[in-house]
């Protein structure tokens, strides 16, 4: 036969076909379809690598292997008087000659023969072989067959066992070809044509048709291969019967219709376990669509905790810092009062002077402050205690939503493990807001603020609780710049001190108020924002297990159904280009 049974542009396209399907099997293996469709699906993939399959069958020493050999034009596999063919033996395309033996009953020989790379060749044993052997052709080869060559040999046409199993395989419905071989044994052309017409009569009772008969010389097919020239080899050609053998093989197997469905047939497969995946992959989604919806509530929850921390803590802070700016205000307005000429007797008297900007300055700023910072330690507390009832709340109703509808009905293994993550969250959530204390929440952030504050540079001063701490501070800054205006100074330049002396102590002492309240304010915000920033963390690190499953899994079933619809675009591109190259 010729070299290639098909044109480059159906070579190039049967390479991409390959490629497709290829492709195909990678991306459906991974989705958990029926194990029979993915088997389908390999099995076309491969069927491409055997685009045409031949097989030939026939009685020990009809010639068979001798006919394949004439066939390919190639001493291929081995032949002989007795019996060479024991197993089932695929011929196909490799880089090299070699032979598999892959178990009693069948073997693999490769040969790096182009046209092998179009059409494999089933070499059998005798019809009159053992069963094991029959059971491999019929139920694996013949139905795949696109052409069975059934030999016979020309000393002993149609035995009983062909017969029986020529009705064995024509319930497949394959096109079969009979193929009177080692015609170069027979006499003369009569004889040549009473062995068709027995043949042909005792077939077509079988068939139910005329059948499609040839008489060849396998011998003087080989023989033709090697002739020295041109003349010779057409002579033997003539005579061997194998041109008119061929020719038939090749219109055949080249026919538009049978590569169009050997070249559609595999689409087909992969085209029908496609629509099985995206199917899945539909359910896969609207079993998602519960968990969606919680995530979406959780993650809500979240950012409206988030947001309502953020935007209220300003204020309430704020709170905190018109308290010492009015405390600022009465400082300034004492030291105006006090620090005159006319109060010049009194000003020796530090101990007054300490107990009166004590009662009527500091007065009861350092209770306000700690009244106002623990306002916002029994907020936070509350906060923190009610998106976590919020989330409690919100998973024990998706829970009883799932136990209402669910009915018996299977859920997949994804939806199963979403389910498992969704009830051990709840239980943990559950379990804290059983447990929680607020009172002892509050202690522990009331704990945490004082020492903050008490490490800050400008309230190291060993005071014990946040109003003690603040009072000490704001007492002992207004000191220490008053201080310079001490009695015995004042005494002598009076007249021309206090004045100046007054200036300087109102400026130092709005520097010295603007620094620690600065100190303060940003001691505070930073240990409140750090706070609410732990308490969303800590919410989010029990409920991430399940919230980050229903996101992977989201991200997947996307991404598996884009995938899923490139692979329909492509598989459609790939079944429209063949109208193209047929």
């Amino acid at each position: 036969m010729r070299q290639t049974l098909l044109t480059n542009d159906q070579l190039l396209h049967l390479q991409k076909e390959k490629t497709v399907l290829n492709e195909a099997v990678n991306l459906l293996s991974a989705f958990a379809l029926p194990r029979e469709a993915l088997d389908a699906l390999e099995n076309a993939a491969r069927q491409l690598d055997e685009l045409f399959l031949l097989v030939v069958v026939g009685e020990f020493n009809s010639g068979k292997s001798a006919l394949i050999n004439a066939l390919l034009g190639e001493r291929i596999l081995r032949e002989g008087v007795t019996p060479t063919t024991a197993r089932v033996t695929l011929v196909r395309w490799g880089e090299k000659p070699g032979e598999q033996i892959v178990d009693d009953g069948f073997a693999i020989f490769t040969y790096p023969l182009d046209l092998l790379k179009e059409i494999n060749i089933v070499d059998s044993p005798g019809t009159n072989a053992i069963i094991r052997q029959h059971e491999i052709l019929t139920n694996e080869y013949v139905p795949r067959s696109d052409l069975v060559l059934f030999t016979t040999s020309a000393d002993r046409p149609l035995t009983e066992s062909e017969r029986l199993f020529l009705e064995k395989i024509l319930s497949w419905g394959k096109k079969i070809v009979l193929v009177v071989n080692k015609a170069d044994i027979l006499e003369n052309q009569e004889a040549v044509e009473e062995v068709r017409s027995f043949v042909s009569r005792h077939t077509a009772g079988i068939l139910g048709a005329e059948p499609e008969l040839f008489v060849v010389s396998a011998r003087l097919g080989q023989k033709a291969l090697l002739a020295e020239n041109a003349d010779q080899k057409a002579a033997l050609r003539a005579e061997s019967g194998m041109e008119a053998l061929e020719t038939y093989i090749t219109r055949t197997l080249d026919d538009r219709a049978r590569l169009g469905l050997k070249l559609n047939s595999p689409l087909g497969v992969a085209e029908n376990v496609l629509r099985m995946a995206q199917s899945l992959n539909r359910e896969q989604a609207k079993e998602l669509e519960a968990d969606t919806r919680l995530v979406a509530d959780l993650e809500g929850m979240l950012g409206a905790y988030d947001k309502a921390l953020q935007s209220e803590i300003v204020p309430r802070l704020a709170e905190v810092e018109n308290v010492l700016q009015r405390f600022e205000a009465r400082g300034q307005d004492f030291f105006d009062s006090t620090l005159r000429l006319t109060n010049i007797g009194n000003l020796a008297k530090s101990e007054k002077i300490k107990a009166k900007f004590e009662q009527e300055v500091l007065a009861e700023v350092p209770q306000e402050i700690e009244e106002k910072v623990r306002a916002m330690i029994d907020w936070l507390v509350d906060k923190d205690l009610n998106v976590w009832y919020q989330v409690m709340a919100a998973l024990e109703r998706r829970q009883a939503a799932d136990r209402a509808n669910l009915n018996g009905s299977h859920l997949s293994a994804q939806a199963e493990r979403r389910k498992d993550l969704m009830e051990s969250v709840g239980q943990t959530i559950r379990g804290i807001v059983n447990s929680y204390n607020r009172k002892k929440e509050a202690e522990e952030l009331s704990a945490f603020v004082e020492g903050a504050v008490a490490q800050t540079a400008l309230f190291e001063v060993g005071a014990v609780g946040l109003g003690a701490l603040v009072a000490t501070a704001l007492f002992s800054s207004a000191m220490d710049v008053t201080g310079i205006v001490a009695a015995g100074t004042l005494a002598i330049l009076g007249l021309f001190v206090i004045p100046y002396k007054r200036k300087q102590v109102k400026q130092s002492f709005k520097e010295k108020m603007e620094e620690l309240r600065a100190n303060l304010m940003n001691t505070l915000s930073a240990t409140f924002r750090r706070e609410s920033e732990l308490a969303i963390r800590r919410l989010n690190g029990k409920i991430s297990p399940y919230t980050a499953e229903v996101r992977a899994d989201q991200e997947k079933i996307s991404s598996d159904a884009s995938s899923l619809s490139a692979l329909e675009t492509l598989l459609k591109e790939t079944r429209d280009a063949i109208t193209k190259v047929l």
